[in-house]
């Protein structure tokens, strides 16, 4: 295991990791993420533990899985009172920064292969099961790898990236519970070969594609803070703030 020291140094490299603000991919057509428009609503129940399937190979392609032009449907733009946040790395040992590279983001420091977890209650709407990343192109949605999206049940969009697994069961529309498990932390995408788990808040803006909004608009930090210590800060109110100032243009 690394120590906190080392993670610590590792959180200052973090200002020059291309994965989380640097160059990254132009997408392509094999590589667009899977997506759904859920209804937090309608949402399927949660698939109980016995039912999760074995994790995807690696090479299978994602796929588009709702219409493109769809905006996922938000029912509530207030933190329901059921609503339980859990930290988004299962492990002792785990480091992040305040702060980021290029625009508010956290990268959360932690042993490859160590638990990612559900944020928040919610349903997933992006995943991608192929790192198709190649490093010197444009920013771009490659840049995370391997990586899970969630709708929260609070109305905000949760983004785990550089993943080195996405759990099986995992995919477009499942219904997720709070500190459930979605993958393994790794060093997929643009992530200069770093185990850390890149880590952004948005508002569930746009269609496939939105990255430059997915990848974080908020700082978590103070979330974070907050959640690691079993407390129930809320990003809703900031998340809403932004949307509004910015008309969700990243």
């Amino acid at each position: 295991m690394v120590s906190l020291r080392t993670f610590s140094v590792l959180t200052v490299a973090a200002f020059s990791l291309a994965a989380c603000g640097g160059s990254a991919d132009e997408p392509t057509a094999t590589a667009t993420p899977q997506f759904v428009e859920p209804s937090v609503a309608s949402a399927p129940a949660s698939i109980p533990p016995a039912s999760v399937t074995p994790p995807l190979a690696p090479s299978a392609a994602p796929t588009v899985t709702g219409p493109a032009s769809a905006k996922p449907t938000v029912t509530a733009n207030k933190k329901p009172a059921s609503v339980k946040y859990t930290f988004p790395v299962r492990a002792s040992n785990v480091d992040y920064h305040p702060t980021h590279s290029a625009y508010p983001a956290t990268d959360i420091f932690a042993d490859c292969g160590e638990p990612v977890v559900a944020t928040t209650s919610g349903v997933v709407l992006e995943i991608s099961l192929t790192d198709t990343f190649v490093k010197g192109r444009p920013d771009g949605p490659l840049n995370g790898g391997l990586f899970v999206s969630i709708l929260g049940d609070d109305g905000v969009r949760y983004y785990g990236s550089h993943l080195s697994k996405v759990q099986g069961g995992i995919k477009p529309g499942v219904r997720v519970s709070s500190g459930q498990l979605l993958g393994a932390v790794g060093h997929t995408g643009n992530a200069n070969n770093v185990c850390h788990l890149h880590y952004g808040i948005s508002p569930p803006c746009e269609k496939v594609g939105d990255w430059d909004v997915r990848r974080g608009v908020v700082w978590p930090a103070p979330f974070l803070n907050s959640w690691r210590k079993g407390g129930g800060k809320s990003p809703v109110a900031e998340v809403e703030q932004w949307r509004k100032a910015e008309d969700c243009k990243g």
